[in-house]
């Protein structure tokens, strides 16, 4: 695990006043780029979205992750601060055909490195990168706790990251701190992966997945923007891996069980392995595959999470604004 280390003692704290800076975000109309966009607004910074049609406002640059040169406005990022890099196609949109497959891998990879790309071409390239990723680098962890410090797993979404993180080297090696954000499953009512839970416990027909035993690590949606803006902030000692995920991962049972009391309904169903594989196809795997993933360097840097168990994460998200 990783260790408390030195870099905590002085570490700014969730709210201390962070330096105005203009920042650009590539997924700012996703669930966590538009709530982050908000936040970095209300704190006071100038925000540019990085979008993928004509630009329609003072505040959007086009950037072109799927052509086949994978545009990038590298002048929309000159006197930038930072860079967000959010973009990506959904995991759990879509049946994982091959086709499918691509799109998840080539969205993430060649966007990643179009983004890098630009960032390393700039006379003065900005001081930080934040570039998404995701837990499943570590593969199926089980039962066993694993930080930053544990090796990267196997299958395929394993193997995306490590491929997407991987792309983000340009910027790095440019001198530019790269931070790579390895998100849980953020606890939302508006969308993601948990948004349409909600919907369904709250017709009294939520219920475990598989035997329940598979660990999930969440984030409510609140900590994962206030991480991401901990993380941005000028005299943030963090880069390289950095896992987004609450410091209290929890089973599939003790979600289901947190979702009915919350919800007050009867969460008794249970939705077999076999009738998840035949639903999901592969992608059946990762929802029934254990991923206990702890925050080893949030926590030691000196980051506070607002919600760190589940009912809490919860209870924030259906105070969501609809």
């Amino acid at each position: 695990m990783t260790p408390v280390n030195d870099s905590a003692v002085n570490a700014p704290g969730n709210d201390a006043p962070a330096a105005r800076q203009r920042v650009a975000v590539t997924g700012s109309s996703g669930l966590v780029g538009s709530a982050l966009v908000r936040a970095l607004r209300a704190d006071g910074h100038q925000v540019v979205r990085l979008v993928r049609r004509a630009p329609a406002a003072e505040d959007e640059a086009r950037w072109d992750p799927s052509g086949r040169e994978q545009e990038v406005n590298a002048a929309a990022l000159a006197g930038c601060d930072a860079v967000v890099h959010l973009a990506g196609a959904g995991v759990a949109e879509r049946r994982w055909t091959a086709a499918y497959k691509r799109t998840l891998r080539d969205s993430r990879v060649l966007g990643t490195a179009a983004v890098a790309a630009a960032i390393a071409s700039l006379d003065a390239p900005p001081r930080t990168f934040v570039c998404g990723s995701a837990i499943g680098y570590y593969g199926d962890t089980g039962d066993r706790p694993v930080d930053e410090d544990a090796p990267a797993g196997t299958g395929f979404l394993a193997e995306v990251c490590q491929d997407w993180e991987a792309a983000a080297g340009p910027a790095r090696e440019a001198g530019v701190r790269t931070v790579l954000a390895r998100t849980g499953l953020v606890v939302a009512r508006s969308g993601g992966a948990w948004g349409p839970l909600f919907p369904v416990f709250r017709a009294g027909l939520g219920g475990r997945l598989g035997s329940g035993r598979q660990y999930w690590s969440f984030i409510s949606l609140r900590d994962h923007v206030a991480a991401l803006r901990f993380l941005l902030r000028e005299d943030c000692p963090l880069s390289g891996p950095v896992n987004l995920t609450g410091p209290e991962p929890v089973t599939n049972r003790e979600v289901t069980r947190a979702m009915g009391r919350v919800l007050r309904r009867p969460a008794v169903f249970a939705v077999p392995a076999p009738v998840l594989r035949l639903v999901l196809g592969e992608f059946a795997g990762d929802v029934l595959g254990s991923q206990r993933v702890l925050p080893g360097r949030l926590l030691a840097a000196g980051f506070s999470f607002a919600h760190p168990g589940i009912e809490e994460a919860l209870r924030a998200a259906l105070a969501e604004p609809r």
